[in-house]
């Protein structure tokens, strides 16, 4: 096994600025000042390219079999994260349709290396989302009709791609495993409160999109760090 220890280093200072403008904007995002919203503009849209970057450019996700799968998936978050710096019920639907279509390419990328079929923790994130995603869907659909199907089906992207990640065979190495399932709940609790703060709690405080912000950018991080890892390296 040859690694670049040029591309390595790029990679993990890439990661560290990741995760230094995702601190800014969780920060942004939970003031209640305007001008912190507009500065959104400019780290939101920095997110994803970050971390695309980095997971591009480490020498030890070249071999790995969801390299493909999730660099498609952050390509069409970062689509969701533009089209979210909007507050109208369009602005939230293009961006839903956008994380959907991420959900999708995570969810491509994880079947193909399941072991058996549903386990405890894929029936408990079925189980939660049959419980919860029609009653939030029934709320925005009173803010717009055309919201509840889109939540729905975003709400079942997600619960998907959180239940495949518990699913993973010994095809995808056990450190991988581990981090593509807890960026797949780390994402149920993000959109959870998203959906929470959105269409259930109307005044509910600046601080519960800071929370949102801060679930949703550690998703995303722990996803790019399993498909890193994803790959099975031999010595051979």
């Amino acid at each position: 096994m040859a690694f670049s220890f040029g591309g390595q280093r790029l990679a993990v200072g890439l990661r560290a600025v990741y995760a230094g403008v995702a601190a800014v904007d969780v920060v942004l995002s939970g003031s209640a000042s305007h001008s912190a919203h507009r500065a959104r503009r400019f780290t939101k849209p920095l997110l994803m390219p970050l971390l695309a970057a980095s997971l591009a450019s480490d020498p030890g996700a070249r071999r790995s079999p969801l390299l493909r799968t999730t660099l498609a998936g952050q390509l069409a978050g970062w689509g969701g994260d533009v089209a979210l710096l909007g507050d109208g019920p369009r602005d939230f639907a293009r961006g839903a349709t956008s994380f959907a279509a991420g959900h999708a390419a995570y969810i491509c990328g994880l079947l193909p290396y399941r072991a058996g079929g549903p386990g405890r923790g894929a029936k408990a994130i079925a189980g939660v989302w049959a419980a919860s995603a029609p009653g939030v869907a029934l709320a925005a659909g009173r803010e717009a009709s055309y919201l509840a199907p889109v939540l729905l089906g975003y709400s079942a992207a997600l619960a998907s791609t959180a239940a495949s990640a518990t699913m993973l065979g010994a095809g995808i190495p056990a450190p991988a495993r581990r981090r593509l399932v807890a960026g797949g709940l780390a994402f149920l609790v993000s959109d959870a409160v998203l959906g929470l703060r959105r269409f259930l709690w109307r005044g509910a405080p600046p601080v519960a999109e800071a929370v949102v912000m801060a679930t949703y950018a550690t998703a995303q991080y722990l996803i790019a760090g399993g498909a890193a890892r994803a790959a099975v390296w031999s010595d051979a």
